[in-house]
């Protein structure tokens, strides 16, 4: 039998999540959620997910199925596939846990995990966050994390896109 190195086990599917996060609760951790694409994983990514994890506690990231992100972001995107973007953030040493979602919003993973804080980047307002008003109504507190200015995934591509095409042109 394969041995599963400490990076494939943070990437889990819900049964083997639901073990975890019955550890954690044991234990008395907190559980910390964000979501998203992380297409290209940038220090904007990094800097939210250090701060989600300095809330103190096991920090799940839901991750978007290549479906959901191509009808997210549209032609082109992904750019990296769900594996090697798991594998990025399961790298981390901020991250706990990973799990994909090919839903169009987190919401079925937010109400099953019932996470202690709900994290995003400043680019939302709490209004607008999915799962804010259903983590807020059990006492869950909803954690806005500052942008860091100039780096989203969609700026960078545009860079990179913008550079290939100076370059051909040349």
């Amino acid at each position: 039998m394969k041995q599963l190195t400490s990076i494939q086990l943070k990437f889990q599917d819900r049964e083997e999540l639901s073990r975890s996060i019955e550890k954690w609760k044991i234990k008395d951790e907190k559980i910390i959620f964000t979501n998203g694409c992380f297409d290209i994983l940038h220090v904007g990514h990094i800097s939210l997910l250090a701060a989600a994890k300095d809330l103190g506690g096991k920090l799940v990231i839901g991750l978007n199925s290549d479906s959901s992100v191509h009808t997210l972001k549209g032609e082109g995107r992904p750019i990296n596939d769900l594996e090697s973007r798991a594998t990025m953030l399961a790298s981390l040493k901020t991250v706990d846990a990973v799990i994909s979602f090919s839903e169009e919003t987190p919401i079925d993973l937010i109400e099953w995990i019932k996470p202690d804080f709900l994290v995003k980047g400043g680019d939302y307002l709490k209004e607008n966050i999915v799962g804010a008003e259903f983590v807020s109504k059990y006492g869950g507190r909803v954690v806005i994390v500052p942008l860091v200015e100039g780096f989203s995934t969609s700026e960078l591509n545009a860079k990179t896109n913008n550079t290939n095409s100076v370059n051909q042109s040349i």
